[in-house]
């Protein structure tokens, strides 16, 4: 996928980067130098690296994550884009700490409940009402502040379907590691609460949400780019107008190099290529969960569902968001998407489920 994700960026950004650039080539060598690259070394590095190192050193990890992902709205190192303050400019290397986050905050939580309900914690326990009482106050509770923590972070960064994505994530990793199910339905109850105030009370969410339900009632406004997508998909019917054909690429679909590339994918391709497209996503679920189900320890086994789960989430959000099943999300399509951030962060997530794959 990371392959054809170059090769099919090569050919639909030669028109906008020879408009902004003077080069076809230039967001091309942009993805190889500042994408796969970092991605191919720390990928590397993750697939070599002891897991017990992983686990001891995630705590330190993801609070310098944190750190850096509050350090954006600091005048000279934050960036702002589209209205909104996610970015880092360090030495002019830009970096997005959310994306980031979802493979440290993984890193965390996996270790974190490793340690807290591992076999030495439960052994003193004599009644059901001292397990319940611990699970409350040692478990939930500082999940919930975590996942608050981050959460208010993050919406001042305006970025609700990035945290969503990360919140899904790590609610099923909760769930995943066997706490008891009534926190989890809590934790569900409490986020859609969030959710829908967050949504209610910040007018363009809300646009989203009611262009979502009817993307003709404005379709030259707020739902043009829903209703180009649309049209994009669309017109390349079962099998595509061919790869490099695409005439949406010439500036007709917006953010058609990055959130949108799969309306291209399928204006090029068809129905045909978006449906292997989705089976190989498919394909990824399956074999990471089988890698999670094999692990020997509970930090590997909750790793691989963390990273498998995160990376197939997020590729059925912004398909999903393309084809008009969810509102428009701005995320990218993982190892296909313009963007060097997003494309570390998941290479260096594979490098750790092929290491847990390598030691079970």
């Amino acid at each position: 996928m990371v392959v054809f994700g170059l090769m099919f960026l090569s050919s639909l950004s030669s028109y906008l980067s020879m408009q902004r650039f003077g080069t076809t080539n230039y967001y091309f060598f942009h993805q190889i130098l500042f994408g796969l690259l970092p991605a191919l070394v720390l990928g590397t590095v993750a697939f070599k690296i002891p897991l017990s190192f992983v686990k001891k050193v995630a705590p330190i990890v993801v609070l310098s994550n944190i750190i850096a992902l509050a350090s954006v709205f600091i005048p000279g190192l934050g960036m702002k884009f589209w209205g909104a303050t996610r970015w880092l400019n360090i030495g002019g290397f830009v970096l997005q700490p959310s994306e980031f986050l979802k493979i440290t905050s993984i890193l965390y939580l996996s270790a974190w409940i490793a340690s807290k309900l591992s076999e030495d914690n439960v052994k003193g326990w004599k009644s059901e009402a001292k397990k319940s009482y611990h699970n409350v106050i040692y478990v939930l509770v500082p999940f919930l502040i975590f996942l608050g923590a981050i959460s208010i972070i993050m919406i001042f960064q305006k970025d609700l379907t990035t945290l969503g994505i990360i919140g899904l994530t790590l609610i099923t990793m909760y769930f995943y590691g066997k706490t008891p199910l009534w926190h989890t339905f809590f934790i569900l109850s409490l986020s859609a609460i969030g959710l829908t105030f967050f949504i209610k009370y910040e007018s363009y969410r809300l646009d989203r949400w009611l262009i979502f339900l009817n993307p003709d009632a404005d379709p030259m406004g707020k739902g043009f780019q829903l209703t180009r997508s649309l049209t994009t998909i669309g017109s390349g019917g079962i099998f595509g107008k061919g790869l490099g054909m695409s005439v949406q690429k010439l500036g007709g679909l917006p953010q058609a190099t990055s959130d949108f590339i799969f309306a291209i994918l399928g204006e090029e391709t068809g129905i045909v290529g978006c449906v292997i497209l989705i089976i190989l996503f498919l394909l990824f679920f399956w074999f990471g969960m089988k890698i999670a189900q094999k692990s020997n320890d509970r930090f590997s086994r909750l790793t691989a569902m963390g990273i498998t789960f995160w990376i197939v989430l997020q590729a059925f959000v912004n398909i999903g968001s393309v084809i008009g099943l969810l509102p428009v999300s701005g995320v990218p399509l993982p190892f296909l998407s313009a963007g060097g951030s997003h494309m570390v962060t998941e290479l260096i997530g594979v490098g750790l489920l092929l290491n847990i794959s390598k030691n079970t």
